[in-house]
């Protein structure tokens, strides 16, 4: 597969099968053919789809200017809302990674990727932490983008009984504990 062209906050096609985030691509020359993923239990089948492009295309997001481009010289784990765009055959599967032991609050849905390369999508500039062995990495919930180590365990440094029995819909100072080795892509923070 061929390379896309990274340029001003977008991502240039050509003509193949495309794994692309929602709402992409953002302008076609030539024709454009979506599809569904296609599958029994496709966690990220709301976020990404496929598209069969005849001539060129652009992908690129208002809200996520910066793009990243990731060689999947391993296996990467993606939060499947930041994918802009990646081959079609470098998908292997998606999932919903839960952060609290059986529990769905604060999951995230990430899609697999085994092969090729992967253009991610994020808020600001990401950064690149490669970690040792048994080195430890914790970062915030909201910044994770992307990495290679197994996944990640959550983590809140203060909990109450009340947030036990009655949960918030979002906890504040959850973070995610990512142990090495491997590489894990993060961007900034929100403050909101």
């Amino acid at each position: 597969m061929n390379e896309p062209l990274l340029e001003n906050g977008f991502a240039k096609l050509g003509a193949g099968l495309w794994l692309v985030g929602a709402s992409q691509p953002t302008a076609v020359l030539g024709n454009c053919l979506p599809k569904a993923l296609k599958g029994w239990l496709v966690p990220d089948r709301s976020k990404l789809h496929l598209v069969d492009v005849t001539g060129q295309a652009c992908c690129g997001m208002a809200r996520r200017p910066f793009l990243t481009h990731i060689p999947c010289a391993a296996p990467l784990t993606a939060l499947s809302d930041r994918v802009l765009v990646a081959p079609a055959a470098a998908r292997k599967g998606g999932r919903v990674l839960r952060i609290i032991p059986f529990s769905f609050r604060n999951a995230l849905c990430v899609t697999l990727f085994t092969e090729e390369w992967v253009v991610l999508a994020t808020s600001s500039r990401t950064a690149r932490f490669s970690l040792k062995e048994g080195e430890l990495l914790s970062v915030r919930a909201e910044s994770a983008v992307a990495w290679t180590t197994r996944n990640p365990t959550g983590f809140v440094s203060r909990l109450n009984l009340r947030d036990i029995l009655i949960p918030r819909s979002r906890e504040r100072n959850l973070k995610l504990h990512f142990y090495g080795p491997g590489v894990v892509w993060l961007e900034g923070s929100d403050a909101s």
